[in-house]
């Protein structure tokens, strides 16, 4: 019960003493601000499965740039923008359903990233554990202004097409109607999405960005109902979960990235609950 006994010393002083904490802090917060604005519309658009697919469908990407010594954001960057121009392709000219569409993208950029992954040295073994779980301790300056610059760009991208995704998220023909071109809409927020993806993997992984970018928006969304408070509340709840997790990992020597991520969906349990007893409660009122 050290947080609650020596306040000082377990909530403020490891961000105080250490500059790797601090450097966390702030890529998890900036993790935070990318995958909560773009993770709202993919909660609300039921695009979750897509939001997973991508996730996975960046490996290759790291995996070849790693291999060429190149800049490992910009390869996963270039294979999440090729996988959602592929689904996008997929989508508009074939009659598959868009779950099939993306199935099929995510076992190819899986297998291919399996392939690269086990053709290369022994060495590579250590930094693909970075990739797929996150290393956000070891996060750099150089890192932050990436991610800030990503996380900027994310941001504007979701004001200025704000109307057209509302629009589309509810009504699709009345989108095309207005002359918000939805499936141009559509690929924006694709393209948005793998962005918010490449900017978050540095501190939580591959495999964990899911959590960060489904679990506070569905929290914050059975909170609040406006689309603005959605955004706002599943930021909060980020914020909660990277502090708490961070320091939990400093002080029980814990994965950082999996401890951050498991607060996410611990908030979305707690709140599920405590939504579940308040309608039970406001049930038994009204009898």
């Amino acid at each position: 019960m050290e947080f609650l006994t020596s306040p000082i010393d377990w909530w403020i002083e490891p961000f105080v003493d250490n500059i790797f904490m601090r450097n966390a802090l702030w890529s998890g917060l900036l993790a935070v601000l990318a995958t909560s604005t773009v993770g709202t519309w993919v909660v609300l658009r039921g695009m979750s499965f897509f939001g997973e697919a991508l996730a996975h469908g960046v490996l290759p990407g790291l995996a070849i740039a790693f291999i060429l010594g190149g800049d490992t954001t910009l390869g996963a960057l270039i294979a999440a923008l090729v996988m959602v121009s592929g689904i996008n392709l997929i989508r508009n000219y074939s009659p598959l359903p868009d779950d099939s569409s993306i199935g099929l993208l995510y076992v190819g950029f899986l297998a291919l990233a399996v392939v690269i992954m086990s053709s290369s040295s022994g060495a590579y073994a250590g930094d693909l554990g970075r990739f797929l779980f996150g290393s956000i301790t070891g996060v750099t300056n150089s890192d932050l202004i990436r991610q800030l610059i990503i996380a900027g760009v994310v941001l504007l991208g979701v004001v200025f097409c704000h109307r057209a995704f509302l629009v589309m998220t509810f009504d699709e023909v009345q989108a095309r109607l207005m002359g918000l071109r939805p499936r141009l809409a559509h690929a924006a927020l694709l393209a948005l999405l793998a962005i918010s993806i490449v900017a978050s993997f540095q501190a939580v992984g591959n495999l964990l960005v899911f959590a960060f970018l489904v679990a506070p928006p569905s929290t914050a969304a059975m909170l609040v109902r406006r689309i603005p408070a959605i955004m706002t509340t599943a930021a909060l709840l980020g914020t909660v979960s990277v502090v708490v997790g961070l320091l939990i990992s400093y002080h029980h020597d814990t994965a950082a990235g999996a401890t951050m991520a498991l607060g996410t969906v611990i908030l979305f349990l707690m709140a599920l609950t405590i939504r579940s007893l308040v309608g039970s409660y406001k049930v038994r009122l009204a009898a």
